[in-house]
C-alpha cells in the first residue's frame, strides 16, 4: 500500500522547495523533470500494465516539460505515443524547452489539440502545475472538457489535475477528472480538500530522491490527519476502572421535531465511551427518548435554570443538536456561554453564536460551509473557495478548535490544522453531524484535549463511515450505521 507523508505544502512552499533542491544541493531542474517523468511512467506501467497507447497533454510550463520528458521515456520503453502540444513553445521555460528537444530527438512531432481525443489507453494531464491561480480558458478549457469526455481511456495528471488550485482544492472553471494524481517534492494542501479528492483520484507521491533532512529546515502549511497518531490513547482501559473515569457528557438539544438529532448525538457519545450520558430536552419528547436506550439519563428542562442542575453534574457538555433558534433555545445558549467546562458546539447553536458572537477557549466549533458562513458573515460558496483560510478566520474569531466539514474536513487549534482523507459520499444525510458532535464529546469526556478528541473524532466518523460504506454501499447510509464500526475502531479490531 502506498502511504503518503503527513507533510501538506502550499504552492509557494513547494516552489520553495524547487528552489532549494536546485540551488543548495544542486540537481538541476532538468534532472529533477527526467525523475517526475520516470516516477510518474512507472505508476502508469504498474497501474495499467496492458497499456500500450498513452496520449500526453503538454502545456508551456514545467508541468508541460514533464510531460514531454514523459513521452519521451514512454517511446523509449516501446510505448505508442500521442503528444499533443498546447503550449508555445518560444514561452517555455529553459528546462521544459530542454524536455520538448529530446522528445522531438526521437523523430515523433507534435500534434495540434482538435476537439476531440483520439483513442487511447491513458491520457497523460500535463497541462497546468501548481501554479495555477486564474480560471482556465479558451482552448485549454477545450482541452479538458475533451479529456473529460472520454469514455475508455484512464487520465493520469502529473502533480495536480489541471484546473485544480493547489492551495484551495478549488476548481478553477473546469479541471481534469484524474484516476491517478502523481505528485512530487510536496503534497500540496488543495489535494485533499474541497473539490481537489473528488477531481484528484488516487493521489501517489514521489520526493525524488530529495533528502530527508531538507524538509526538516522548510514550514509547512498543514498536515494528514492519521489514526495512527492517536492509537496509543486508545490503550486498554485499567482493570480497576469505573464509569466515573471516562466522564460525563450532557447533550443539550431536541426541539420540537427534532428530538432524533439530540438522540444519535448522545448514543454516538456513548458508543465512544463516555462513562455517563445525560440529555437535556424539550419536555414534548423526554419520556420517550430512552425507551430502548435506557443507559441515557433523558431530562425534560423548560429554562435555562432547569439546565443549570444538569450542567452542575456534567464534565463536557455536546450543545446544539437539534436545538432550534426560538425562546425555548436562546435562553439555554446565553447560559452555557457563561459555562467554562469543555463543550462540542454545533448546528443551532453555532447560528446562534453567529448572531452573539464569543471568543472562548475550551470549546470545538463544528460548523458544516452554510454554518461557516453565518460565523464569518459570508455565503457557503466563500467558504469553500479557500477552506484552509475560512477555518483559520472562524478559530481567529471565536477560539478553541474549528472543524470546518465537508470533504476533506479541517481541524485547526490556530497553530496547526490537520486535514481528513477519510469518509464518503454517504455522510450527506441527516444526522452525520450529530454523530460526530457526540463522538467528539465522548473523547472529551475522557479526557482528551480539545485538539485530539476533535482530530481523533473526525478520524473515527469518517473511518466508521467508510467501513458502512464498504459492508452496505454509500447510498442509504444513516447515522446510526455508524456505530458497530466506531466501537470496532475504538477497541482498534
Amino acid at each position: 500500500m502506498h502511504i503518503l507523508p503527513d507533510r501538506l505544502y502550499t504552492a509557494a512552499q513547494t516552489r520553495e522547495i524547487d528552489r532549494t533542491i536546485i540551488e543548495d544541493h544542486h540537481i538541476s531542474g532538468s534532472e529533477l523533470m527526467s525523475r517526475a517523468a520516470k516516477a510518474a511512467l512507472d505508476i502508469l506501467m504498474r497501474s495499467w500494465p496492458q497499456a500500450k497507447h498513452i496520449t500526453v497533454f503538454c502545456g508551456a510550463g514545467n508541468n508541460g516539460g514533464d510531460g514531454y520528458d514523459l513521452a519521451h521515456q514512454a517511446i523509449n520503453k516501446g510505448f505508442l505515443v500521442d503528444l499533443i502540444e498546447l503550449g508555445q513553445p518560444d514561452k517555455m521555460s529553459d528546462e521544459a524547452a530542454h524536455a520538448r528537444q529530446g522528445f522531438l530527438s526521437t523523430g515523433h512531432k507534435p500534434q495540434a489539440f482538435s476537439d476531440q481525443v483520439a483513442e487511447t489507453d491513458v491520457i497523460v494531464d500535463a497541462l497546468f502545475g501548481t501554479g495555477l491561480d486564474r480560471p482556465v480558458t479558451s482552448h485549454y478549457a477545450e482541452a479538458i472538457a475533451a479529456i473529460n469526455n472520454t469514455v475508455q481511456a484512464r487520465i493520469l495528471s502529473i502533480d495536480i489535475a489541471s484546473g485544480l488550485n493547489a492551495d484551495t482544492g478549488k476548481v478553477m472553471g473546469i479541471a481534469v477528472k484524474a484516476d491517478i494524481t502523481v505528485s512530487f517534492l510536496g503534497l500540496n494542501q488543495g489535494l485533499f480538500t474541497g473539490d481537489g479528492p473528488h477531481y484528484s483520484g488516487r493521489i501517489y507521491f514521489d520526493d525524488l530522491e530529495t533528502p530527508e533532512s531538507l524538509y526538516k529546515t522548510l514550514p509547512t502549511s498543514s498536515q494528514l490527519a492519521r489514526f495512527e497518531h492517536y492509537k496509543p490513547q486508545l490503550k486498554p482501559r485499567a482493570r480497576s476502572a469505573h464509569k466515573g473515569d471516562f466522564g460525563h457528557l450532557l447533550v443539550v438539544g431536541g426541539n420540537r421535531g427534532m428530538s432524533g438529532a439530540a438522540r444519535i448525538c448522545a448514543e454516538s457519545g456513548a458508543r465512544t465511551g463516555a462513562g455517563l450520558i445525560s440529555v437535556a430536552t424539550h419536555p414534548e419528547h423526554a419520556h420517550w427518548l430512552n425507551l430502548d436506550r435506557p443507559e441515557l439519563m433523558v431530562s425534560a428542562i423548560d429554562s435555562a435554570t432547569d439546565l443549570a442542575k444538569l450542567l452542575e453534574k456534567a464534565s463536557v457538555i455536546s450543545f446544539g443538536p437539534g436545538l432550534g433558534q426560538d425562546t425555548w433555545s436562546t435562553p439555554m445558549f446565553n447560559s452555557l456561554l457563561e459555562v467554562e467546562k469543555p463543550m462540542v458546539m454545533d448546528a443551532d447553536a453555532l447560528n446562534l453564536l453567529s448572531q452573539r458572537p464569543v471568543y472562548k477557549s475550551n470549546w470545538i466549533l463544528t460548523p458544516h460551509p452554510g454554518e461557516a458562513g453565518r460565523l464569518l458573515g459570508m455565503s457557503s460558496s466563500e467558504i469553500e473557495a479557500d477552506r484552509f483560510h475560512a477555518v483559520k478566520l472562524i478559530q481567529q474569531k471565536y477560539g478553541g478548535v474549528v472543524v470546518l466539514k465537508g470533504s476533506g474536513s479541517l481541524i485547526c487549534d490556530g497553530s496547526t490544522t490537520l486535514v481528513s482523507t477519510v469518509g464518503n459520499p454517504g455522510m450527506a444525510s441527516g444526522g452525520m453531524g450529530d454523530a460526530l458532535t457526540g463522538i467528539i464529546g465522548g473523547l472529551l469526556a475522557q479526557k482528551m484535549s480539545l485538539f485530539d478528541a476533535a482530530s481523533l473524532g473526525v478520524i473515527l466518523h469518517g473511518m466508521a463511515a467508510d467501513r458502512a460504506a464498504k459492508e452496505h454501499g454509500e447510498r442509504g447510509l444513516l447515522a446510526l450505521d455508524l456505530l458497530p464500526h466506531l466501537r470496532h475502531l475504538l477497541n482498534l479490531k
